[in-house]
């Protein structure tokens, strides 16, 4: 039980953060990366037919923390975030996808 409620606090974390993200607050390190740059990837993770990643998008993705970003995948939906996208960012970029990125 205590298992679930710490997923949930974890969720209910990121959840403010990415609000806060997008709202346009200070910006945070989130899993090494300053969370204003992560905006740089929004046209590319929304929609059904997103654009191909901007270079600005890939320098991002080149330097985060893919392991600890794709361990958020599943909250990706509730804020309007293709998780396919998302997860393809990498690939799309150039980089070998981590284990924790692959669509399951």
């Amino acid at each position: 039980m205590a298992h679930t409620s710490g997923n949930v606090q974890v969720q209910w974390l990121l959840a403010t953060l990415l609000i806060a993200m997008l709202g346009g607050a200070k910006a945070i390190a989130l899993c090494d990366t300053e969370s204003s740059k992560l905006s740089a990837c929004y046209a590319a993770v929304t929609g059904q037919h997103p654009p191909k990643p901007s270079e600005k998008c890939c320098d991002v993705v080149k330097h985060s923390n893919l392991p600890c970003l794709c361990g958020y995948k599943s909250i990706l939906p509730a804020f309007g975030f293709n998780p396919i996208n998302a997860l393809a960012l990498p690939r799309k970029c150039g980089l070998k996808t981590p284990p924790e990125c692959r669509v399951v």
